[in-house]
């Protein structure tokens, strides 16, 4: 939800369930169509990556690849927006343009408390941006060493920023696709850590102030997925769920080559010492098998980063992706504006026998939003069952159970479908382009699988809807799927079929 821009009415209506009387329920009136009503989105033009994500005194700063000046990308900035709880966002003015040294391409930010930087002089704390620059001059004249690391500052809280009188603070090796710094505290060596994207692999460098950097180990050109060039890194630390072991996890964005197709990102466990990060033992073992594992199955959450300075004592890895792939990111049929971010989730380590798995779950504060609720009591599916109906931009809940397949049919009332079928191996979504939208791309359309880590007939389903996206989280977020749809009426009906399996229980509402 975003401030300025969503105009919310209400419209009664009443909604049947088994012949039960439901409570009058409302619904939101659209302003743009296609435009989301509970997710980031720009008030207008061209949007992609997260960047600088920080928290601080009380507010949730989210920044963005931004370019004002079209609905398809170009020149490169830095959006910027503000939020109290992750889901309504307050716009602000854009925090970075390009300069003479190149578009301002994806980073991270992060809060100097100790002003290791020196660039505060009178008490204040420094907000410092580490992103990087892009010349396009350089590139169009032939030139590989385009990109470079930069810096930039600011003393009133992240409101605006000065940029580095220094720059770049990194120069460029010789290295085409040189980008993306995720820059962290690592306390043990007292020195900051920035990693980034170099091709094929990820480069790691230190320092004890952030403008003198100094380079310090790589990982990854011959693990993992490398389909197409490595982008938006990120690399944390977090405890194993359930046991006091802390491991490290490396996120790395990859365009193309996910495993449905275009952009996806993927995630490495081990170990890092402030100089090298290696992969645990179980999690080589893993991926030996797997080739790649991955935060999300959908086609649609890529270049996710987490936010810093999150207070220990909120104790949450949170993190947002970029709601796109590259494949038809900039055709998709939007008119004003293009692109929106994913819900906030946070990150949880499970290991499951010898197996690490990344587990991604819808943040807590989406709660407080959901409206107009219903229960869903037990019931077979021995013929097909409607959860819902008549309800746009509504989340369920569902518990239950298959000895095969069931099969969640989301449709609208023009009949335009998409269809999530569960069974123990696998999880499968499968999006039509809506019949009155003209098809804007051949790569949009189809089915999407991922592969269910619990292999068991009992599931378990968080569903958020919003007017042009679908978000999956199956058996507690061990499963996740997210993709866009374009119709041209909103889904606003669920049901359920399967022959031998059952709904348990569960709740559904509005999101408001």
């Amino acid at each position: 939800m975003v401030k300025k821009l969503n105009t919310i009415a209400l419209l009664l209506l009443v909604l049947t369930f088994f012949a039960c009387k439901q409570e009058a329920v409302s619904d939101q009136v659209v302003k743009e169509k296609h435009r989301p009503q509970y997710h980031f989105t720009p008030d207008s033009m061209w949007m992609n990556d997260p960047n600088g994500m920080f928290y601080y005194e009380g507010t949730y700063h989210l920044f963005y690849q931004y370019f004002p000046g079209s609905i398809v990308w170009g020149p490169m900035h830095w959006g910027h927006a503000v939020s109290k709880d992750l889901v309504t966002w307050e716009h602000k003015e854009i925090a970075l343009y390009p300069d003479s040294l190149g578009y301002i391409f994806s980073g991270s930010a992060v809060v100097d408390v100790n002003n290791t930087s020196g660039l505060a002089k009178n008490g204040e704390t420094p907000i410092v941006a580490i992103f990087t620059h892009h010349n396009m001059a350089k590139e169009k004249e032939g030139a590989i060493d385009f990109q470079y690391q930069s810096i930039a500052y600011s003393l009133d809280g992240g409101e605006t920023f000065t940029k580095y009188a220094g720059n770049p603070v990194i120069k460029n090796p010789g290295i085409r696709d040189f980008r993306d710094p995720k820059v962290f505290w690592h306390e043990s060596s007292k020195k900051w850590v920035m990693i980034f994207a170099a091709q094929n692999k990820v480069m790691l460098y230190n320092s004890p102030n952030l403008t003198e950097w100094a380079l310090i180990s790589e990982f990854g050109s011959n693990i993992g997925a490398h389909g197409g060039v490595w982008e938006c890194p990120d690399l944390f630390e977090i405890k194993v769920e359930g046991t006091d072991t802390k491991k490290w996890v490396m996120l790395v964005s990859i365009n193309p080559g996910a495993p449905n197709g275009g952009s996806g990102t993927q995630y490495f466990v081990g170990d890092f010492d402030g100089t090298s990060f290696v992969m645990d033992e179980d999690f080589t073992n893993q991926i030996n098998q797997d080739s790649s594992i991955w935060i999300d199955y959908g086609r649609d959450n890529y270049a996710g980063v987490t936010w810093s300075n999150v207070p220990e004592t909120d104790g949450r890895r949170l993190f947002m992706g970029w709601m796109g792939n590259w494949d038809y990111a900039q055709q998709v049929p939007t008119k004003r504006w293009r692109s929106a971010m994913t819900l906030a989730r946070s990150l949880h380590l499970e290991k499951i026998g010898a197996d690490y798995l990344l587990v991604s779950k819808p943040v807590d504060e989406l709660s407080k939003y959901q409206t107009q609720k219903g229960n869903i009591s037990s019931v077979k599916l021995d013929k097909p069952v409607t959860v819902f109906e008549n309800l746009q931009n509504a989340y369920v809940e569902l518990s239950g159970s298959t000895k095969a397949e069931v099969e969640f049919k989301f449709t609208n009332e023009l009949n335009d479908e998409v269809i999530l079928t569960l069974s123990k191996e696998n999880m499968t979504l499968t999006r039509k382009e809506g019949l009155g939208i003209e098809k804007f791309s051949d790569k949009f359309a189809g089915t999407q699988v991922a592969p269910r880590k619990s292999k068991s007939e009992a599931f378990d389903l968080k569903i958020y809807i919003d007017q042009s996206s679908i978000e999956i989280f199956a058996d507690g977020g061990k499963t996740v799927m997210t993709s866009l749809y374009f119709f041209d009426k909103s889904i606003s009906k669920l049901t359920v079929s399967g022959s031998g399996g059952q709904i348990d229980k569960g709740t559904w509402g509005v999101m408001r």
